[in-house]
């Protein structure tokens, strides 16, 4: 364990105590939102990023662990193992590198090289080697191979005797760990993607265009490249390759294995180590080297997918006020849902504003109704078909209220799946889909994040090829992303859903489950102790999850906030010392003067109340942005409205490594290329644009046929990135209403969706691109 502590230590720059400690607690079953929050002093305050690499790294080296004990023993029973060779096992730190060590003693199938030692050529072979390493300048090979001759073993002539003997040298040579590794660095380092477009499928007829003479270096290929290349491959529309410099490889084998001055055996070995790079180190490599870019390209592609999730879970939430969610539509009419303040669902209607004059009357007077019997404050219009002529409608409807609620459009995204689920079917089951995707947009613009964990993360349309990419790593990382959301944001005991509850620290879907039962049929929390009732919470449970459980208006003030009950005893010091009630520090300015030292314990340090006095000055504070959003233009519906030059306020739906898309009101997103992002070199989009960020665009290129709109940042706004607008803000919600905490990073709420698949978009956007020739 300690050398495993000292090798983890210096891959992530930790202390030796850190890690000891984070282990520790890992293995002790706590969670890591919990321990990036309430364990700082144990682990020198490393964050949930720092933690959740250690557990990653720890579990690949435990299982690389596992795996040596095996092949140890695997080699020990063949009576292979070496000393030398032990220590190389033990010192791996890679799977790749142990494979291969593993590579000659590994049980095989039957190859060229067994059926030749079956055959007897083993000696041969050996006497070959011996006169290469020798440096023989004399070897007549036909006079060494005739001893060999074996009809019965179908060694009918020399050159059959000397073949066999190839197959043995040339398998024994592409085991070798050193030279394999050098291969494969090599094809890593010099090959190329080479692809074309099998002759079946004419110009134009495929969106792998692009790729129809395409050549790029392994180490320039973009991790979108990889999986559309892959993609397409799989498809049967391209023929994939990998090339590279084969004759720099041969010669470095002809330098490392031939040393003969005889003509007759250096042309042997020539052909010998050229049939091994063909033959059993070019197929396999190569398939490696594609294998090594795909798993970085999956990585790539699904950290670009956290982050994009995670900026649209974290968008700023309107504020709890009554809403009415429209989800828009023609023919079917406009399907309008009722919530209260808390996202409980009221009353439904269907208006048909769009088929005539006298029921877009009837419509408005309905909507207005609703309004007033409701005390609307918000409307959220789906951003799907007849979205912008709905917004037309409502304006209309709403032009001479006194009091006009705001209403903002909304992505879709992902309500069609939620509005079919179990999840909505058990929330709702006497109420239509449409009226369920009514309730969730309307919910969606309420607080993006308590609505949107009830939809798969795959549904809601932020990924870049996310059905390619390997799916296992990808729900972890999407489920850990969720997990920190829900957790760095806090939960509303008494209002969230089972399945918000299944996301914080130390609940499983059992106990969430249980609480919501709980709460139903005893009415709201009182107090976070009031848990430990709860059937199947336990201590450990409770300690895990408390922090992350708020209560508004409850018995204990500190229960609105993200101090822990473990430190309500020190809470109650601070307060007497400065001679206050816990509920009264709040308001007083005294907390930025007190010395925290005389408040350290053996298990509390500083870290711990830096953190307390944060969340007493500011209890309940949301940590996420104030509340934004865009105001399409007037007139612009379609892409044919579009005019080059113009500027236009929108909204990032999707950020990829070559861009960002962006819904300008049109019901097609419009590309903003990577170059045109700032007036700088990028080298990630991310570093410029989130999802949900409201932008101002300017329109480079229209092209109605292909549904193609190029867009640019670096014309408007400011030099580095179109910021959010400050005027399109709405007031934040009371103490009362909702939490409020210190802003962070994170952009507003996505109020837009993706009309097409991250992959189509891109294969739209991007040119095709002549083939690079090789020098």
């Amino acid at each position: 364990m300690n050398e495993l502590v000292s090798v983890l230590s210096a891959e992530l720059s930790l202390r030796p105590k850190q890690v000891t400690e984070a282990l520790a607690l890992l293995e002790e079953g706590a969670t890591v939102p919990f321990i990036a929050r309430y364990r700082k002093e144990r682990t020198g305050e490393m964050d949930e990023t720092q933690l959740r690499a250690l557990q990653d790294r720890y579990t690949y080296l435990k299982d690389l662990g596992d795996r040596k004990a095996k092949i140890l023993e695997s080699i020990a029973a063949q009576g292979k193992l070496t000393d030398a060779l032990q220590a190389q096992i033990e010192a791996c730190t890679q799977k790749t590198e142990l494979e291969d060590l593993y590579l000659p003693y590994k049980p095989k199938r039957r190859t060229r090289a067994t059926i030749a030692r079956e055959k007897g050529l083993e000696p041969l072979a050996n006497k070959l080697q011996q006169l290469n390493e020798a440096k023989s300048d004399r070897v007549d090979l036909q006079q060494e191979a005739s001893p060999f001759l074996n009809p019965e073993k179908g060694v009918d002539t020399t050159d059959d005797a000397l073949q066999g003997a190839s197959d043995i040298l040339a398998e024994a040579v592409a085991e070798r760990a050193e030279l394999r590794a050098y291969v494969r660095d090599t094809i890593l380092k010099t090959g190329d993607f080479v692809s074309k477009i099998k002759s079946k499928h004419p110009e134009g007829s495929t969106k792998f265009e692009m790729y129809r003479n395409y050549r790029i270096p392994l180490r320039k290929v973009a991790p979108h490249n990889v999986l559309a290349l892959l993609r397409g491959q799989s498809e049967g529309i391209l023929s994939l390759n990998v090339e590279f410099d084969e004759e720099s490889v041969l010669a470095h084998l002809t330098q490392q294995f031939v040393y003969a001055r005889d003509r007759s055996l250096r042309e042997f070995y020539s052909i010998m180590l050229a049939d091994t790079l063909q033959r059993l180190l070019k197929p396999s490599l190569t398939n490696a080297a594609i294998a090594s870019k795909k798993e970085w390209a999956d990585t790539e592609s699904i950290q670009t997918f956290a982050a994009n999730l995670k900026d649209l879970l974290l968008a700023a939430p309107a504020g709890l006020k009554p809403t009415l969610g429209i989800d828009p539509g023609f023919r079917t009419g406009c399907k309008v849902a009722a919530l209260d303040r808390t996202g409980k669902f009221l009353a439904y209607q269907a208006v048909f504003p769009h088929q005539s004059a006298a029921r877009r009357d009837e419509a408005a007077k309905t909507l207005r109704d609703l309004i007033a019997k409701h005390n609307i404050e918000l409307i959220a219009i789906g951003n799907g078909t007849a979205s912008r002529e709905t917004d037309a409608f409502v304006a209309e409807a709403i032009a001479d209220l006194p009091s006009k609620p705001i209403k903002i459009t909304v992505s879709e995204a992902g309500a069609s799946v939620y509005s079919a689920s179990e999840v909505a079917i058990s929330e709702f089951p006497e109420l239509d889909v449409t009226v369920r995707g009514a309730i969730a947009i309307g919910r969606r613009l309420q607080d993006p994040l308590a609505e949107l964990v009830k939809v798969e993360p795959k549904a809601i349309g932020v990924g870049q090829y996310q059905h390619d990419v390997d799916q296992k790593l990808l729900k972890k990382q999407l489920d850990e992303t969720v997990e920190s959301c829900v957790n760095f944001v806090g939960v509303d005991l008494n209002t969230a859903s089972k399945e918000l509850l299944t996301y914080v620290a130390g609940l499983t879907p059992a106990v969430a489950t249980n609480i919501v039962g709980y709460r139903n049929e005893n009415g709201a929390f009182g107090d976070r102790k009031q848990l430990l009732k709860v059937p199947k919470l336990g201590p450990k449970a409770f300690e895990q999850s408390a922090g992350f459980l708020r209560i508004r208006d409850g018995k204990q003030p500190l229960d609105n906030t993200a101090v822990h009950p473990e430190s309500y005893g020190i809470v109650g010091a601070i307060a007497n010392s400065l001679s206050l009630a816990v509920g009264a520090l709040a308001s007083s300015d005294r907390l930025q003067n007190i010395d925290l030292k005389q408040f350290v314990t053996d298990t509390v340090g500083e870290p711990t109340l830096r953190d307390i006095v944060q969340e007493l000055e500011k209890p309940g504070r949301d940590p996420r942005e104030q509340f934004q959003y865009a105001t399409f233009k007037a007139g612009i519906d379609t892409i044919s409205d579009l005019e080059t030059g113009m500027e236009l306020e929108g909204v990032v739906t999707n950020v990829a490594n070559f861009g960002a898309f962006v819904d300008v009101g049109v019901h097609q997103d419009g590309l903003v290329h990577i170059s045109q992002l700032a007036n700088r070199f990028i080298s990630d989009p991310k570093d410029i644009v989130k999802v949900g960020q409201v932008v101002k665009v300017k329109v480079m290129e229209v092209d109605e046929k292909l549904k193609r709109i190029g867009l640019s940042m670096k014309a408007v706004g400011s030099s580095d990135s179109a910021q959010a607008r400050p005027d399109k803000q709405t007031p934040r919600a009371s103490r009362g209403d909702r939490p409020s905490r210190p802003k962070s990073h994170i952009r507003p709420q996505s109020n837009t969706r993706q009309s097409a698949s991250l992959e189509d978009l891109q294969a739209k956007f991007q040119k095709p691109k002549k083939p690079r020739k090789r020098r």
